[in-house]
């Protein structure tokens, strides 16, 4: 059984979907036995709380150097034994400590088909925001791994959501949260700890 620790900074929709999946088991070989967040005031935090599932805080702020936060994080990970690191809305950037570490156990889900809108600059509402700004009749979700890359990761699962006509950028991010990242996170999480994903050349192999 891998053990799941979840990066979380806001209202924790995605940590839900996870806790859900695990709960109507979903999720093969897995579970979360930690709820980090760079946020105390995160509703995730009540959401974990809520499931009897550990919770810590780490800020950025509370370190004079990154390379100190970095190092803390990265030790925090390890004090609680994680087998796979789940950025669920994690708005502060990892380090260069914690993705070697924790190399291609690291899964991000992104609000939209990547390579399209993706990398520095492109979260939350900005990415629907492009979406919509660009015209595109479809846009998604993606999961995937993280490395030094900004979104740059071996993609594991890439799921589409139409656009329609009068969208709002928050009428599509609800809809991309319910039809595509609520979907496929949980997925993905539960191919990494069912040991169905091989990484080669920055590409992913499901087995099936």
């Amino acid at each position: 059984m891998k053990n799941i620790a979840v990066l979380v900074s806001g209202g924790g929709t995605n940590l839900q979907a996870l806790i859900d999946a695990e709960k109507r088991g979903e999720i093969k070989n897995g579970k979360i036995n930690c709820v980090i967040s760079s946020n105390p005031d995160a509703y995730a935090l009540k959401r974990a709380q809520n499931n009897s599932i550990h919770t810590e805080v780490i800020r950025r702020k509370d370190y004079a150097r990154f390379d100190d936060y970095d190092k803390a994080l990265t030790e925090l990970l390890q004090s609680r034994n994680a087998d796979l690191v789940v950025l669920a809305g994690f708005m502060t950037i990892l380090g260069s400590r914690v993705i070697s570490t924790f190399k291609n156990k690291i899964i991000n889900i992104h609000p939209s088909l990547i390579p399209s809108f993706c990398g520095e600059g492109f979260y939350g509402l900005r990415v629907h925001e492009a979406a919509l700004a660009k015209g595109v009749k479809v846009t998604g979700a993606t999961a995937h791994f993280v490395n030094e890359v900004c979104d740059g990761g071996p993609i594991i699962i890439q799921k589409a959501v139409e656009i329609k006509n009068g969208d709002t950028p928050q009428v599509l991010q609800k809809r991309v949260m319910e039809q595509a990242e609520w979907n496929i996170l949980p997925k993905a999480v539960s191919l990494f700890c069912d040991d169905k994903i091989i990484i080669k050349n920055n590409i992913t192999e499901i087995i099936d």
